[in-house]
């Protein structure tokens, strides 16, 4: 498949990229520096700018599906929805965040007295986005949350796959390393299986 990942120079972005590459996917990098990104068969790479809507569309076009992993701070759903509706692109998948994943019922983590203030405004945009997603009816999106801790890990293939609510072991540590959540990214471009959902991913 032909996939375009959006922020690809970031950690997340580049473990997609390691990921979609493995398993014999063509990728287009697309970033404000993309052409940064070492040479690799199978790696094209586009310089643009998510605000600029005209240069991400023409970035993202002929490709069979968009990822976006730019952070919620930095752009609008709006933004990124534009894109792909003038791109022709028949799917979006988004790297979310925990913050609006639910701990109990009508309790999402973000409102939490224990959430962190530093990435509060972040996971507030990223709640704003998801809701902005669920409006949308003329995309076939799907979000995927990963959990709490979300941090480079180790790449070990297994990970429970969960709805709306956080995901935590049985020490009650919420987490998943970048390695496996793009392996579940990637298992949702090969295998739909969220269609206008979002779902999460976690140990």
């Amino acid at each position: 498949m032909k996939i375009a990942i959006i922020g690809a120079t970031g950690r997340v972005g580049t473990r997609l990229i390691d990921e979609a590459l493995s398993r014999g996917h063509t990728v287009t990098a697309i970033a404000r520096q993309a052409d940064k990104l070492a040479a690799r068969p199978g790696l094209a790479t586009i310089n643009a700018d998510v605000a600029d809507t005209e240069a991400l569309a023409a970035a993202i076009a002929g490709h069979d599906v968009a990822i976006s992993t730019v952070r919620f701070l930095q752009t609008t759903a709006k933004q990124i929805t534009a894109a792909v509706k003038a791109a022709g692109v028949p799917r979006l998948l988004v790297v979310g965040g925990a913050g609006s994943l639910y701990v109990a019922p009508g309790a999402q983590l973000v409102d939490m007295p224990q959430f962190p203030e530093a990435y509060k405004a972040e996971a507030l945009a990223g709640r704003d986005f998801l809701n902005a997603l669920r409006n949308e009816t003329a995309i076939d999106w799907t979000f995927l949350s990963p959990a709490a801790l979300f941090e480079p890990g180790t790449r070990t293939g297994k990970f429970r796959v969960g709805e709306e609510t956080l995901l935590s072991d049985a020490s009650g540590k919420s987490w998943i390393s970048m390695e496996d959540y793009a392996i579940a990214m990637i298992d949702e471009v090969e295998k739909p299986a969220h269609s206008r959902q979002r779902y999460t991913v976690a140990y």
